[in-house]
């Protein structure tokens, strides 16, 4: 059994909110803390000292003015991927030759996750309001982006299920085209599961490229400018969703604005809250299979002392059993955290101000605390309902709000893929209903055009 030194917080003696907001702080996707291997990195790549929001300025700046060749720059500094505008995308005969390198269960449990999020997704998916009035009517129309783009990770293992929770959505909204950016890696862009994952899906373009490169390539487009001829290689896309790691995080906040993103994620997170009716051995994997991310923030809440002990003891048992158990249980020691609460409206009060990305209420009465929770980005119930089960097939996808923005944000569905229009329309009659209480507000703010657009249609 391996001793793992979780920091605990007693709300009793201690000062919860200041030690939440030290972990919050070093799991902050503002992209003030790296590695020293990093940073190492970095001095290696750029010959000089940056920070990642620094490196990440550099990056998309440079993609921006200078396209293909700065792409390709980067994907060989960084990725040592010697790429060329004919080989950046997979081809699709690759892609389609992908499925059958993979075995027939794995694509059948692509099938089965599909079906049950587009189940979900269209079962949410906003519908067009028309509302009556006099001499007219009000409209809420809802249309699809055109054209989007998935950041799927790919350096410590292949991710078909990012595909899966981000892809799906989008094509329930109506998306018709959907760019993939993957690393030039063996788990990303050279993994036969995620290519596989993208035929199944009809998906046929999937760019070998990763990073804040990547984000900045999707966000501006990159052409080839050789031969005296521009020629697009890649189109820009609307929006970019999916994970990423920091430089992927701090790089959609660059391009916000030229695009749109679903959120700058940080690490991974769950708080897993629990009472006397849980199984420690439950709570042992709910809390490791965060921590496995590395980073990753595990936060266990009680107020039965003597569950937290025997969930503390069955995570020191469990941890070795684990394939990344010592990635897992350092994450723990140095992003985790045990707190023993007074009761358990306390433990929801602190679970709504760590406003965690995953939320699992392992205990009797889950659904009674859960409706006493406003901020989480996806709440798991009872002792049936791990995380993973919305990670990889439940249905609601599992990008979800991180750092504490689940304040404010929320996870990603089929209707961040739509734009909405309002849409008036007004008879005579219907404008002269209206039209004292516009002149009085024109008036007010002196913008009589404004009036006048509305009285020479009533004169």
């Amino acid at each position: 059994m391996s001793k793992i030194n979780i920091p605990r917080i007693d709300s009793r003696c201690d000062d919860v909110a200041v030690k939440i907001a030290q972990l919050r702080e070093k799991l902050s996707p503002r992209g003030n803390v790296v590695s020293e291997s990093s940073r190492a990195r970095t001095v290696e790549v750029f010959g000089e000292t940056l920070t990642p929001i620094q490196v990440v300025e550099k990056i998309c700046s440079d993609i921006h003015t200078n396209s293909l060749p700065a792409l390709l720059n980067y994907c060989k500094r960084i990725d040592q991927a010697e790429l060329t505008a004919k080989t950046l995308r997979v081809p699709l005969d690759e892609i389609k030759a992908a499925s059958k390198k993979v075995d027939a269960a794995f694509l059948t449990a692509v099938r089965n996750i599909r079906n049950r999020i587009e189940t979900f997704q269209k079962a949410i998916l906003h519908k067009n309001v028309r509302l009556e009035c006099t001499g007219g009517y009000l409209a809420e129309r809802y249309r699809p982006l055109r054209r989007i783009g998935i950041c799927v990770p790919g350096g410590a293992a292949a991710y078909p299920s990012t595909v899966l929770m981000t892809a799906v959505p989008a094509q329930v909204a109506g998306v018709q085209e959907i760019a993939v950016m993957v690393p030039p890696t063996e788990f990303g862009a050279y993994n036969a599961e995620m290519l596989a994952t993208c035929n199944e899906l009809g998906i046929t373009e999937v760019y070998r490229m990763g990073g804040a490169q990547g984000v900045a390539a999707l966000a501006y487009g990159i052409a080839d400018n050789t031969a005296g001829k521009t020629r697009s290689i890649i189109e820009r896309v609307d929006k970019i969703v999916g994970p990423g790691n920091l430089f992927v995080a701090l790089a959609k906040r660059f391009v916000f604005g030229e695009v749109d993103i679903d959120s700058i994620a940080g690490p991974s997170e769950v708080v897993v809250i629990i009472d006397g009716s849980t199984n420690p051995v439950y709570t042992a994997y709910d809390i490791l299979a965060q921590a496995e991310h590395s980073p990753g923030a595990s936060i266990l809440i009680g107020w039965d002392e003597k569950s937290i002990e025997a969930s503390v003891k069955a995570i020191e048992e469990q941890v070795d059993k684990v394939e990344r158990g010592q990635l897992a249980a350092r994450s723990l020691e140095e992003f985790g955290a045990v707190i023993l609460v007074r009761n358990p409206e306390e433990a929801c009060r602190i679970t709504n101000e760590i406003a965690p990305e995953h939320l699992h209420i392992a205990t009797a009465n889950a659904e009674e605390l859960a409706d006493k929770i406003s901020c989480a980005g996806a709440i798991f119930l009872g002792n049936y309902t791990p995380v993973a089960v919305g990670d990889y097939a439940a249905g609601p996808s599992h990008v979800l709000p991180t750092s504490g923005t689940a304040r404010f944000a929320s996870g990603l569905t089929c209707n961040d893929f739509l734009r909405a229009n309002s849409i008036l329309s007004f008879s005579k009659e219907g404008l002269a209903e209206l039209a004292s209480d516009i002149d009085i507000l024109a008036t007010k703010e002196g913008l009589t055009a404004h009036r006048g657009s509305v009285r020479q249609r009533l004169v």
